[in-house]
């Protein structure tokens, strides 16, 4: 088909926006060289900010070229309820009562590990935190283990290599860690319903794998780093957390299984949450500060993807389809480095027709690859932004990122096409 001009200037941005995407440390360092305009640098810097940024030249663009009428009405054609999802989720997720609940979870399932006390924290928290993403949903664990991973290890001063095979992992096991169920993995809820599938079939063709994947991810992260890992200082006792009253950590439980229920019924889990920011208000000195800025940028990441996306139906599909079931598991996973792997298993569900082999090997390409790159998974950005401060210049350098999750990605590939 021959792409309209709005079509062919909104790849154009969306390519422009990958390129921003892999500059960001280029415009910290300009606003550490040029202070006259450092806040415009720092802001061109964040990477939450990328596609917000260029989704709003599109949009301008689309003012100018289509109209008015044309331009609100794609705007409100686009479903925004993943980015609200993902800031509420965040939030919740990130609050003390949920954290400390899930650092005693953790730090118990490490007793049983048979790994120094260091190692083994670790080795759970990339591990069965990620898969605990099956029922919590992805971006819960993500904010999750970003934040035991930032409190227990990121705190101390890692060396570059260990930060960065971290953050790979962490992306890489998330993304493959949601698939036991059909819910919590977006690019699984795309086809899901589509296709038939249900939670026993998750398990016996896509979650065995994918645990066995996860454990020796993690496993290797851990014993390549053990070294470094077991000269850490001891973690302070409790945290530095008074203890949270049961009944608190209850109803903190609560509104985080009352979002993931309703995660497709934005009226709902938005009034629980409004609901929820009261609750915590009332209880303030059991809280620490909410990642309520975190969460707004991620969401606004989000935001800007699913309306630069929204536009790249016109090539992507034909590429994707133009595979077959062999050409498609790798074409995927390279193409979810450069696009969100939900919107390539959705484009896989519009086609009627797909043999069982082409539709598992989409769905296995698009969570394999899930973890190269920021924009790859919806939950990245969230891991992202709780960890990049203790990154030289507060920024996580892309290439840096790919390089760090190629080892577990190939693991992950292997897995899926072999076992």
């Amino acid at each position: 088909m021959s792409p309209t001009l709005v079509q062919t200037l909104a790849a154009t941005l969306f390519a422009i926006s990958i390129v921003h995407t892999f500059s960001t440390k280029f415009f910290e360092r300009l606003a550490h060289a040029r202070p006259a305009h450092a806040g415009l640098w720092h802001l061109l810097g964040e990477v939450e900010v990328v596609f917000g940024f260029w989704a709003m030249v599109l949009l301008v663009a689309m003012f100018a070229v289509d109209g008015q009428d044309a331009a609100t009405g794609y705007l409100d054609s686009r479903n925004f309820t993943e980015p609200m999802f993902v800031f509420a989720i965040m939030v919740i997720a990130g609050t003390r009562p949920i954290l400390q609940l899930a650092m005693a979870g953790a730090q118990l399932i490490a007793r049983f590990v048979p790994l120094p006390r260091q190692l083994a924290f670790y080795f759970v928290a990339l591990s069965c935190v990620p898969v605990l993403g099956s029922f919590i949903t992805e971006p819960a664990a993500m904010t999750l283990a970003a934040l035991m991973l930032r409190d227990r290890f990121f705190v101390h001063r890692l060396s570059t290599k260990l930060r960065y095979v971290t953050l790979g992992v962490l992306f890489v096991n998330v993304s493959i860690g949601g698939t036991l169920t059909t819910f919590a993995a977006p690019p699984v809820l795309m086809v899901a319903g589509q296709w038939g599938w249900d939670m026993w079939f998750m398990i016996g063709t896509f979650g065995w794998k994918a645990g066995l994947t996860v454990i020796v991810n993690a496993l290797s992260a851990t014993l390549l780093f053990r070294r470094e890992l077991q000269r850490l200082p001891p973690p302070v006792a409790a945290a530095q957390w008074a203890p949270v009253p049961p009944a608190l950590v209850l109803a903190h439980l609560a509104f985080l299984v009352g979002v993931v229920v309703f995660a497709h019924h934005p009226a709902v889990f938005m009034g629980l949450f409004m609901f929820f920011l009261g609750v915590a208000h009332a209880y303030r000195h059991h809280q620490d500060r909410f990642i309520l800025r975190e969460g707004l940028l991620v969401a606004f990441f989000l935001a800007g993807l699913v309306v630069l996306g929204g536009q790249q139906q016109w090539w992507l599909q034909p590429v994707l389809m133009g595979m077959n079931s062999d050409a498609v598991y790798f074409g995927a996973t390279l193409l979810t480095a450069v696009t969100d792997n939900a919107a390539l298993t959705y484009l896989g569900s519009l086609v009627d027709g797909l043999s069982g082999d082409f539709q598992y090997a989409l769905v296995a390409g698009a969570v394999t690859g899930g973890g190269l790159t920021l924009i790859a998974n919806a939950p990245n950005p969230a891991g992202a932004a709780i960890l990049r401060g203790h990154f030289e210049d507060e920024a996580i350098h892309p290439l840096g990122l790919l390089v760090a999750a190629l080892p577990p990605t190939l693991v992950a590939m292997l897995a899926f096409r072999l076992l």
